[in-house]
């Protein structure tokens, strides 16, 4: 995607300075900084502090993290320490588990002089499948808005999506997940609106999503979290389009708090709500969401204080709550019932173990 009219992916490796380069999210939207990760200390930082978040980056990320740690040590006790230590850093999106996984399996098969090297290439490959993934996604989820436009009873009126959180090209390396057939429609010249949930208690609908948006020329209107039950029922949205942070084999999806309420209130409306997510995200090994996906509990710190950025310029932190408990539940589960579709790399699939077999059945064969 672009910033500033350049284009830009969310991580790199720097082959000049055999670092690893990010974009640092929390700046967003009042500043574009990119900072460096060398040590393993901080791949570990940047996913807790959701420097980097968002589940396909995170598990690049950690590819990338546990790359550099067996540069810098590859002995068996380091590799075991460093994905120990990533893999504690965010619990509930599955791709951190699958990309370690994946980059320890291909060191295994590897000589010891050469495991550094793999590692590197490991992580750089699930860093440009990932790419290709999200752009497929983007034109699957394309057809899609198509087929929604097709079916209006007003030829040539805008498509209106309603997305929440971020599953942007910031979530991922590039395109997005969510917002993968927005790019892809926008660029087809297809007439669309996105209405932006602010997603409390981080804000990254405000602050990315809504950033995303502006940076790519496409319409969209911030609303407040509890703002899209009264859109739908007033016919002012077509498509529920979210992300997910893991997805069960037999379609309950995790993903990013609040997820769930849009889901009831698209159902409660007749509205489609689709999910679009890698294969990757997907846990293969549980199928019951609401009791097998681990949820994330973040700091009450992020409820009870708010930053952005203040009249002099400088981005501040303020109170909001004085003398209260706070709970931060970070992610819920939406029960595959009341899921439209699955907007994979593979295509469209339903939210259900019948449909998913037949997915895994492919990746197999893939």
């Amino acid at each position: 995607m672009h910033i500033n009219g350049l284009p830009h992916s969310t991580i790199w490796y720097d082959y000049d300075t055999q670092s690893v380069a990010i974009i640092d999210q929390t700046q967003l939207p009042h500043r574009f900084e990119i900072i460096t990760l060398r040590r393993l200390e901080d791949f570990c930082r940047a996913i807790n502090d959701m420097q980097v978040r968002g589940a396909p980056l995170i598990g690049a990320t950690a590819a990338y993290g546990l790359a550099m740690a067996i540069a810098q040590d590859p002995s068996l006790e380091c590799e075991n320490h460093a994905a120990k230590q990533l893999l504690a850093t965010r619990p509930t999106a599955v791709n951190l588990r699958w990309a370690i996984t994946r980059v320890r399996s291909e060191i295994h098969a590897t000589p010891p002089a050469l495991r550094a090297r793999t590692a590197l290439a490991s992580a750089d490959r699930i860093r440009n499948e990932d790419i290709a993934c999200c752009e497929a996604i983007g034109e699957h989820g394309h057809g899609l808005f198509q087929q929604l436009l097709n079916n209006k009873k007003t030829p040539g009126s805008t498509l209106n999506i309603l997305t929440h959180c971020n599953a942007g090209w910031l979530a991922t390396v590039d395109w997005g997940t969510a917002l993968a057939p927005v790019y892809k429609a926008h660029l087809a010249g297809i007439d669309l609106h996105v209405w932006v949930d602010e997603t409390r208690p981080r804000n990254q609908g405000a602050s990315l999503t809504a950033w995303e948006l502006a940076q790519q020329g496409i319409p969209h209107t911030v609303i407040t979290d509890n703002t899209g039950g009264h859109l739908m029922q007033h016919n002012m949205v077509d498509l529920c389009l979210v992300g997910s942070d893991r997805t069960t084999a037999s379609g309950d999806v995790c993903n990013k708090i609040g997820t769930y309420l849009k889901a009831l209130a698209a159902k409660d409306n007749n509205i489609p709500f689709y999910v679009a997510l890698p294969t990757s995200t997907i846990d293969w090994t549980i199928d019951d969401g609401l009791s097998q996906i681990p949820i994330e509990q973040r700091s009450a710190r992020e409820v009870t204080h708010i930053s952005g950025l203040d009249e002099q310029g400088n981005i501040s932190e303020i109170k909001l709550i004085a003398g209260s408990n706070a709970a931060n539940y970070a992610f819920d589960v939406t029960p595959a019932r009341l899921i439209s579709g699955l907007i994979t790399e593979y295509g469209i699939f339903q939210a259900s173990p019948s449909s998913l077999s037949v997915l895994k059945t492919t990746l197999t064969n893939h």
